[in-house]
């Protein structure tokens, strides 16, 4: 018997079975590679009004805020709701802001019962590092579309959840049916 330490080819680890579950998301290396200090003065939600729609993933522009599909989405059609104003708190907003806040939320469900036959949502907004928001610097809140017989919400975290739409594609049809919504 030897004591020699044996190190087996990368290319054998993801044929090997372990009990983990492993998610690859090759797309999410800039975030690692740039490190978090190069993300610290960026904020993507004050950048995407400034952008085309469609390179924004917009979906409808109000007076003091705006819906866009998330770009890493629990479920297809998973809507934010933000405020163009840069804050990161609820109570930060002005009660203009929460209102439409509100009124773009109301919006975004009919929108989505209406394109996608949505049965139910998860909806909030995890305000601060800690909370979890993902985006800590800037208020959002997520509008996730739920149907009857999918998952809770724990194992869409614990596992990997296939989303059958293209977001372009996505974007373009609730985009669509918004804009009709508000010219009713």
């Amino acid at each position: 018997m030897t004591d020699e330490i044996r190190f087996d080819p990368v290319e054998s680890f993801a044929a090997e079975a372990d009990p983990f579950q492993r998610l690859w998301t090759p797309h999410r290396v800039a975030y690692i590679q740039a490190g978090r200090e190069a993300f610290d003065n960026y904020c993507p939600f004050c950048e995407g009004p400034g952008l085309s729609d469609e390179d924004s993933l917009i979906v409808y522009r109000g007076k003091l805020g705006f819906a866009l599909l998330n770009l890493y989405p629990y479920n297809s059609g998973h809507l934010l709701i933000c405020p163009y104003r840069h804050i990161s708190y609820y109570d930060e907003a002005t009660p203009e802001e929460r209102a439409e806040i509100g009124d773009l939320t109301a919006q975004a469900m009919q929108v989505l019962r209406k394109t996608l036959n949505v049965d139910g949502f998860n909806i909030g907004i995890n305000q601060g590092d800690v909370a979890g928001a993902g985006i800590a610097g800037h208020l959002h809140q997520h509008i996730v579309p739920r149907w009857k017989h999918d998952a809770n919400f724990f194992p869409i975290i614990a596992q990997t959840k296939a989303l059958p739409r293209l977001l372009g594609d996505l974007r373009v049809q609730i985009a669509d049916a918004w804009n009709a919504l508000t010219a009713e």
